[in-house]
């Protein structure tokens, strides 16, 4: 098993097991990470999940789709590399993975 490095605003760093198939999201929420509050349940209909993927891993999360383009664009610190949590597919090939939460969740 591999392992995903989430980070908050902060820099305290919160390490997970990837357990593959879950969401991003699903996978900070069932490990206790805090700064992901998921208020739309992983429906893509909030911000509150956004990450900043480490430049080196974005190419690993996957296509990014409109609707969550259209979701992260409401938020100010959106950056380069951000993702909504729950629209990022966990899969072994991640290990080592790091993202950072943004400083305020929408």
């Amino acid at each position: 098993m591999g392992q995903i490095t989430f980070v908050e605003h902060n820099g305290t760093e919160h390490v997970v097991e990837i357990e593959a198939g879950k969401s991003l999201m699903e996978t900070a929420v069932e490990n206790g990470v805090p700064g992901i509050d998921a208020d739309c349940g992983g429906a893509c209909a909030c911000g509150t999940c956004h990450v900043i993927v480490d430049k080196n891993w974005i190419q690993a999360t996957g296509e990014i789709f409109a609707n969550e383009e259209g979701m992260l664009s409401m938020t100010p610190e959106k950056t380069d590399t951000s993702r909504l949590s729950c629209q990022i597919t966990v899969s072994d090939s991640m290990d080592g993975m790091v993202v950072h939460f943004p400083e305020f969740q929408m």
